[in-house]
């Protein structure tokens, strides 16, 4: 066993190893976690509660690495085996194969929590972990991903990124002020239950207050007692706050202190505010030391004319006046006029009550408007019936409160409503009758050719551009509308008060071109486009789950057609994707159960009319459609990662099957982007090679123009190192992109493939010869073999030797053929059948 953790530890690091040349990582990695989730569940065989470690955390991990740690269950305790760079400093620990406690508190929790939750249901856990890092709390996803290994353990491989959103809590104003204020997260069970909270931050009254030092309170969990939050009464009220993101407030008594408790949540978030109001408390029972030297202001107002009878001198140094002015006002002086039935109403309620407390808003002298906290008793003062207020003046607090609770519900960086209030803002406005019956129309905005912006010029001119578009949003947008920042470059627009069909496609037409026009940052002239996707309800949906599903959809058609343009949804969109579930589903089970098949298509020498070799093609015979078309469910493996164990079982099976034919045929298979950005494909390559004993000069791999398209750098290192082994490099689909002269250029090519659609109308377009004979030409002068695709005439076959290509395939000659069939196609084609296998 220890043999095999040493293994683990040796692939754990050359993965690490690939991550470090791979180049800077993308900042699109908030869609991670469904790829992991997708691959989790691709790697779970029927029969299995757990997939394979190897199947899921080594191979293809790629630039993901930096963002995993391993933890393992070692004597009864978690142990982080190994970590990634971006896991160490979110650790703050470098170290590995250490105890999972001895790691930050914070970190340490979630780590735990998430690898309990996902062994306990075997199946893949997401949770939330709330750090302070550098002032700020800052949002981290958890993802648990549990697995099985060889030797019996379970492995858990946890995957760890932040969230665009932070909380910024104003330490330069929660410091100042003698309130205590305590920020809690809260902490949910396997369930999804809130079962704990624990204190992401404090300032330094609130350690007082709760009599503990300041590093005791920090990630202190209440229900490991020591405070009087910790008590049942206090974690009940906790969590009914929490379940309706309310608001709250209560007084704990104890033997020698009272404490007045503000609770605000938003989210998991909660804002407790606490003051210590024991010293009001005492000085009741000594009326002169509690008024004359009280620093709170205090005062006696008469309970039936509202006269303010006396007052000490934090009243009046409070509110501005001077106190000989302030005895010649009444209660209603201070108050606004919006608040006078509010008062009138109070003020009937007091005659029948001998104390109260309650918020309200005042005037100083200056006509400042301030929120107060006012403490009131009934006395007898000089014989009339008044009531003793003290006033705490909490203007400071809502302004904190307001902000937190702003910042709970906009983005940070463009300060637009962010998805969260979005979604109620929809909510509302589909709530029946609030829109009149009418229509409402929801935007899906995504921004086209942001990412050129980001890779180009950097994060903080695409930062820029993002605020420059938000401002764009808000002036289009206005009224009972609202313009939303959703994530990344997406964006959403609801329109509460218009939409005929007519006017959501005006607004929508005139919106991309706001958008699109050019912008002026810092010298440079940048220039993007946008796409959107509309539905409208109720048609297209009566809630906001329907309705941003569907006009997600109906971006999505927007984004294929090219971009900059608006779409609707339409039914057909659903069923689109209904058939797309579907083929997920079916490629998985498929790949499951080995139903998937290769067949070899031959290549034809043009001089001799001999076979040099075969390309293998995969093909799915599926047990209800029959045979489906590789142009449809490629594209569909390659988005749930299927092609990565896919193209690696057809390099196995190809290698394989090439090894038992004549000396010098070769094999040609086609290689998919996605198989690069893993990482690992040298390492494939070779292993396939090795098992069947195929020599390197007979294996040849064809790739297009998109892998060399990302990532540039990354890819032609990857390419030569093939090439170094032996290996020929072939270009697919020639003529057909931007840049492949400029790429025959970057890397010597042994073949290039001159793509069918120029094949097809050879005889009948000079247009099409003219590219064939430059191709050919082009071959030619670079020492680069030319091999035409889909010949299907001997008037075809003339041409292309006219030209000069060296070599041809297509249906006159042969479709792809199964393995079984290979012998008698080289029997059929010249001199090499007789060495046939």
């Amino acid at each position: 066993m220890e043999y095999r953790y040493k293994q683990l530890a040796i692939e754990y690091d050359a993965m690490s190893a690939k991550k470090k040349t791979s180049g800077a990582v993308s900042n699109d990695l908030f869609e991670d976690i469904p790829v992991l989730k997708r691959k989790w569940h691709a790697a779970l065989k029927p029969g299995q509660s757990l997939p394979q470690y190897e199947d899921v955390m080594l191979g293809s991990l790629g630039r993901l690495a930096d963002h995993v740690a391993l933890l393992r269950e070692e004597d009864d305790r978690l142990e982080i085996t190994r970590s990634g760079r971006y896991v160490q400093q979110w650790l703050q620990n470098d170290g590995w194969d250490i105890p999972v406690e001895s790691v930050s508190p914070d970190c340490a929790t979630v780590l735990t929590e998430a690898a309990i939750c996902a062994v306990t249901n075997c199946k893949p856990h997401l949770s939330t972990a709330y750090c302070v890092r550098d002032g700020m709390v800052r949002t981290y996803d958890v993802l648990a991903l549990p697995t099985s290994s060889r030797w019996g353990r379970t492995l858990v491989g946890t995957y760890i990124n932040e969230r665009a959103g932070q909380y910024n809590l104003l330490d330069s104003i929660f410091s100042t002020t003698e309130d205590g204020v305590v920020s809690l997260a809260t902490i949910r069970d396997s369930a999804g239950v809130p079962c704990d909270f624990q204190v992401v931050h404090h300032n330094q009254s609130a350690a007082s207050l709760l009599k503990l030092s300041a590093v005791e309170l920090q990630w202190r969990r209440l229900r490991q007692g020591g405070t009087m939050l910790g008590t049942a009464d206090v974690l009940a009220r906790l969590f009914a706050i929490v379940a309706h993101s309310g608001r709250d407030q209560f007084e704990l008594d104890c033997d020698d202190r009272n404490l007045r408790l503000g609770v605000h949540a938003f989210g998991d978030i909660v804002s407790l505010t606490v003051s210590d109001v024991t010293a009001l408390k005492r000085r009741e029972a000594s009326f002169r030391l509690l008024f004359d030297a009280n620093p709170l202001p205090m005062g006696i107002f008469d309970t039936e004319t509202g006269r303010i009878m006396k007052v000490n001198a934090a009243a009046a140094e409070h509110y501005g006046y001077d106190r000989d002015r302030l005895l010649g006002m009444t209660i209603w002086d201070l108050w606004p006029e919006s608040d006078m039935a509010d008062l009138d109403e109070a003020m009937e309620r007091l005659t029948a009550r001998d104390d109260f407390h309650r918020e309200w808003r005042h005037y100083t002298a200056d006509r400042s408007l301030i929120d107060v906290l006012a403490y009131g008793r009934r006395i007898s003062y000089e014989g009339r019936d008044g009531f003793l207020v003290a006033i705490v003046d909490i203007t400071e607090r809502r302004k904190v409160e307001a902000r937190i609770a702003h910042m709970a519900h906009h983005d940070g960086l463009t300060n637009l409503p962010n998805r969260e209030l979005y979604q109620e803002r929809l909510r509302q406005v589909l709530q029946p009758g609030a829109s009149g019956n009418r229509s409402i129309a929801v935007f899906c905005v995504d921004l086209d050719l942001f990412k050129n912006v980001n890779d180009s010029l950097g994060h903080p001119m695409g930062d820029r551009l993002l605020q420059a578009v938000a401002d764009r949003l808000r002036e289009r947008v206005r009224g009972g509308d609202m313009a939303a920042r959703l994530g990344g470059d997406e964006f959403a627009v609801i329109l509460a008060d218009t939409p005929s069909l007519n006017e959501a496609s005006d607004f929508a037409a005139k919106l991309i071109q706001a958008l699109s026009a050019p912008y002026e940052i810092d010298g440079h002239e940048l220039v993007i486009g946008a796409s959107i996707g509309i539905a409208l309800s109720p048609s297209d949906g009566s809630t906001s789950e329907e309705l941003m599903k569907n006009a997600d959809m109906a971006l999505y058609r927007a984004k294929e057609e090219g971009g900059g343009v608006h779409r609707f949804f339409e039914k057909e969109m659903d069923l689109r994707a209904q058939r797309r579930r579907d083929m997920e589903h079916d490629l998985r089970h498929a790949f499951a159960q080995g139903d998937f098949e290769l067949h070899y298509q031959p290549l034809v020498e043009v001089a001799t009319g001999t076979i040099s070799g075969f390309e293998c093609l995969l093909r799915w015979r599926h047990p209800e459609k029959g045979m489906i078309s590789p142009a449809e469910f490629i594209p569909v493996a390659e988005d749930i990662g299927l092609i990565v164990p896919l193209g690696e079982w057809v390099l196995r099976e190809a290698c394989h099957e090439a090894a038992r034919w004549p000396d010098g045929i070769k094999v040609a298979v086609n290689l998919s982007a996605v198989q690069f950005r893993s990482r690992n494909l040298v390492q494939v390559v070779v292993q396939a090679l090795a098992q069947s004993s195929l020599p390197p000069e007979r294996l040849e791999l064809e790739i297009t123009e998109s892998i060399l398209l990302a990532e540039t750098e990354a890819n032609l290192a990857t390419l030569h190192q093939l090439r170094g082994l032996g290996i020929r490099i072939s270009m697919d689909d020639f003529g057909t992109g931007y840049s492949s002269l400029s790429y025959l250029r970057s890397f010597p090519f042994d073949k290039i493939k001159i793509d069918r659609s120029f094949v097809k109308d050879l005889a009948q377009r000079s247009d099409c010869l003219a590219i064939v004979r430059a191709i050919s030409g082009l071959g030619k002068s670079l020492n680069i073999t030319t091999t035409a695709e889909g010949v299907e005439t001997t008037d075809q076959l003339d041409w292309l030797r006219a030209e000069g290509c060296n070599q041809v395939q297509g249906f006159l000659f042969s479709a792809a053929r199964p393995a079984s069939e290979i012998a008698a196609l080289l029997a059929r084609f010249g001199p090499r059948a007789s060495k046939a296998a």
